[in-house]
């Protein structure tokens, strides 16, 4: 699809038009709670991106900022046409994208631009980075006093290590995260998610969103810094400080009952389940279901302090017994018990979840260029704000010419920002 025809299109679906003559943009209503509240987004890769996208879809006006070569995660994934991957349709929908050259003056003027119109700016670049770009904290502050500015960085600035490179694997090695996921004390693994980005990019969110706050009772904005070794540090400690949290004693870190207690997926007679009795009472109404109280005298599930001094041997006959039925057979079981239970699914059998596909949470939708998708929608709901898809992820560049146009350009400024654009990608 041509330029022409991406902008038809985007005209067509956009719940923001162009600048009114009154000077006031025309919002679709019921938009979400940051309806009205303009975000500039100069993330990339996965952090970044989902941060932002968790603002688009709460109903901010997220303008991604592209260089030429674009967000390096739309080449990441599954695709069918370049530049448009798998992961970056998931981490970019609800937002519109700008391409500007920061090498160049006229894409730098176009951003100072943008930045004296904006209500938050957030990047992951290294400090060093963006403020060799010009648009370090103090130089956006003196265009946008009330801007709020949020940079996720890897590493605290304040540290020794702030300057150094941080990818996700390096976040979860050096949180303490990878020491977890050692299989028994066997060869350590990365846990299979991004989850040091993903977990950082929403601590993220909820960073932006109160600096809104404090900028609606105070009236300016604010630097924030969401770094992500401490805040993965954090997430991990929550529950495995063990005894570090007290001076002088003797007991290790960790929360012994996840990192030695036995919890695992569970094997059926025909599948996999996970199922967790969890009380006193789960324990002695499943026993005395499958005609085994006597085991449940044995690890003396009744009382709590027994029960997790016999944990390990409690969860090994739990796995002996549920081998014995079907997983459809334990299924039924649990729910008379109310035990909490499920069974194992595997990634490409979620949208046929029956309890995801009663709730609508995966929809069918019909991308400009990549034709036919299956999108989730935002998961959150507000019953006077609701949520929804508002917007295809863009293609590269795809609003540059609405953005600009709104921001106040004229068609000559404009033509010489895209103008020097195109001379970068050449």
């Amino acid at each position: 699809m041509g330029v022409d025809s991406r902008q038809e299109y985007s005209r067509a679906h956009m719940t923001t038009s162009p600048t009114m003559p009154d000077g006031q943009r025309q919002r679709a209503p019921s938009s979400g709670p940051l309806d009205g509240i303009r975000v500039l987004d100069l993330t990339s890769v996965v952090l970044g991106p989902l941060a932002t996208q968790v603002l688009a879809d709460l109903g901010a006006d997220v303008i991604k900022i592209e260089g030429p070569e674009g967000d390096m995660m739309r080449a990441n994934g599954v695709s069918q046409h370049a530049g448009m991957s798998s992961i970056y349709l998931a981490l970019n929908r609800n937002k519109r994208s700008v391409v500007l050259d920061l090498k160049n003056e006229e894409g730098v003027a176009a951003l100072r631009h943008l930045i004296a119109q904006a209500d938050v700016l957030v990047h992951n670049m290294r400090v060093a980075a963006i403020e060799r770009l010009g648009f370090g904290y103090e130089a956006v502050a003196a265009l946008n006093p009330r801007l709020v500015y949020c940079m996720a960085t890897g590493f605290g600035q304040d540290g020794p290590y702030k300057d150094k490179p941080a990818f996700d694997d390096i976040i979860q090695a050096g949180s303490g995260l990878v020491s977890l996921n050692t299989n028994g004390g066997n060869r350590p693994e990365y846990v299979p998610s991004l989850i040091a980005d993903k977990t950082t990019g929403l601590v993220l969110a909820n960073a932006v969103l109160a600096a809104l706050l404090h900028r609606e009772r105070r009236g300016v904005g604010q630097c924030v810094e969401v770094p992500m070794l401490e805040t993965m540090a954090s997430f991990v400690l929550a529950e495995h400080m063990g005894g570090m949290t007290f001076e002088g004693s003797t007991e290790s870190a960790g929360y012994a009952r996840l990192l030695h207690g036995g919890r695992r997926p569970l094997q059926t007679r025909d599948g996999w389940i996970c199922a967790l009795p969890y009380t006193d009472r789960h324990w002695r109404a499943f026993f005395h279901a499958v005609g085994r109280d006597d085991i449940g005298d044995d690890c003396r599930v009744a009382d709590k302090s027994q029960r997790n001094a016999n944990i390990r041997k409690l969860y090994q006959r739990l796995a002996e017994l549920i081998l014995e039925r079907t997983t459809a057979e334990w299924m039924d079981l649990f729910e008379q018990l109310d035990i909490p239970a499920t069974p194992i699914h595997a990634l490409g059998d979620l949208p046929e979840h029956p309890h995801l596909k009663a709730v609508g949470l995966f929809q069918e939708t019909h991308h400009p260029t990549e034709g036919p998708l299956r999108e989730i929608r935002p998961p959150m709901r507000f019953s006077a704000t609701p949520l929804s898809l508002r917007r295809h992820a863009p293609s590269l560049g795809e609003h540059t010419h609405e953005v600009l146009l709104e921001a106040g350009f004229t068609r000559e400024e404009m033509t010489r920002v895209v103008a020097t654009t195109a001379t970068a990608v050449d």
